[in-house]
């Protein structure tokens, strides 16, 4: 069937303002709402810089959200909301810190814990405002519905979807990601081009999103070696910061791929951030499923000024040589992964369904340890 007669639905947060300078508008929303008693979740950077939020009175501030957060960092932000009963939550900062923020904002006062809300639309309600602004380029989680939150007893990330997570208002300021050093800037840059190519060559691609798709990667094909080589690249900032929202978009009604489903071990067991974990496996993921999507893998690498490289073999390279220029290192073993884990990796990483089912070659739990050896 054509994808253009198949259903799809898109929810965006009800206001999204994106431009340079624009961070105190979250302030000004809180004034507009009434709302006095507002949450930061954050990591301890952003806390340093609430101030550039223009809340109302003394916002209470979390300020220890983990790079990978796991659900004993999610209690104890849980344990503040139920001791601040904020009325309005705010995002401040990367995947990391606006995932938590959607659990804070639906989970205090409910009577339902992580595991209960973990799958599709568990989520009772919301009773108070919610705003993300986020202060990296990668996650685009300013725009989406999940949340993800490792699950300490069995090393997986438990995904939850909720329309009920959706920002009230999203705030995108590319100037907060001036800070963000060049290594994480590449990661991150990585992160947003994955969900965009996962998306666009998902089962589930549709035309409505490919549209997003096609033009973060032209942006990070743009704008990522710029802001690589100069973090103070305003433009690229900029560029890279709208990429990275197209990839939230693709990830609602579309989600990523195997991409992500192999890269989730190396964030869960050896603490890999997760941008970083992305752009290891990027160039594998790619090229293994290039025999059976070859015109939108094509697509791709000239999205990145690459040509259009053909078997699988060639797709590796260049994607890999491309990660590589940025300056990521792109052997796992140069990041503390045994060889012995890849075994144990690929298990975990063949059981994560929910994304594998979208991927448009199946791949097997053999064919995900021969992927990280390749990286290894």
């Amino acid at each position: 069937m054509s994808a253009l007669l198949t259903p799809i639905a898109i929810e965006r947060p009800a206001e999204i303002r994106f431009g340079a300078g624009l961070a105190s508008a979250v302030g000004a929303f809180a004034r507009a709402r009434g709302c006095t008693r507002p949450l930061v979740v954050c990591d301890a950077f952003n806390a340093g810089r609430v101030g550039l939020l223009g809340l109302p009175g003394e916002a209470a501030v979390f300020g220890t959200v983990r790079p990978e957060p796991d659900i004993p960092n999610l209690d104890a932000l849980l344990t503040m909301a139920e001791a601040t009963k904020p009325d309005l939550v705010i995002g401040f900062g990367g995947g990391s810190a606006m995932d938590l923020a959607k659990l804070a904002a639906v989970l205090p006062g409910s009577g339902q814990f992580i595991h209960d809300v973990v799958g599709p639309e568990k989520v009772q309600g919301r009773s108070l405002a919610l705003a993300q602004v986020p202060t990296t380029s990668g996650t685009g989680s300013e725009a989406g519905t999940r949340a993800l939150v490792t699950d300490p007893a069995t090393q997986n990330k438990l995904a939850v979807q909720s329309r009920h997570m959706l920002a009230d208002l999203a705030v995108v300021d590319p100037d907060l990601t001036l800070t963000v050093p060049s290594a994480v800037t590449a990661a991150t840059g990585v992160d947003a081009l994955a969900h965009c190519a996962e998306a666009y060559t998902s089962r589930k691609a549709h035309p409505l999103i490919d549209l997003y798709a096609l033009e973060g990667i032209r942006l990070v094909g743009r704008f990522l070696a710029r802001a690589v080589r100069d973090g103070a690249d305003r433009e690229a900032r900029a560029g890279l910061s709208l990429a990275s929202l197209y990839g939230g978009f693709c990830l609602g009604p579309v989600n990523t791929t195997a991409g992500h489903a192999v890269a989730y071990p190396l964030g869960t067991r050896h603490h890999i951030p997760h941008g970083l974990a992305c752009a290891l496996i990027f160039p594998h993921t790619l090229a293994f499923n290039a025999p059976v999507v070859p015109e939108k893998t094509a697509g791709i690498l000239q999205a990145l000024g690459l040509g259009s490289a053909g078997g699988e073999t060639a797709v590796r390279a260049a994607a890999r040589d491309w990660c590589a220029a940025l300056g990521i290192e792109m052997r796992l073993s140069r990041h503390g992964v045994p060889e012995a884990d890849l075994e144990a990796m690929a298990t975990e990483a063949h059981a994560i369904r929910r994304l594998l089912d979208n991927n448009p070659r199946d791949i097997s739990q053999a064919e995900i340890l021969a992927l990280y050896r390749a990286a290894h």
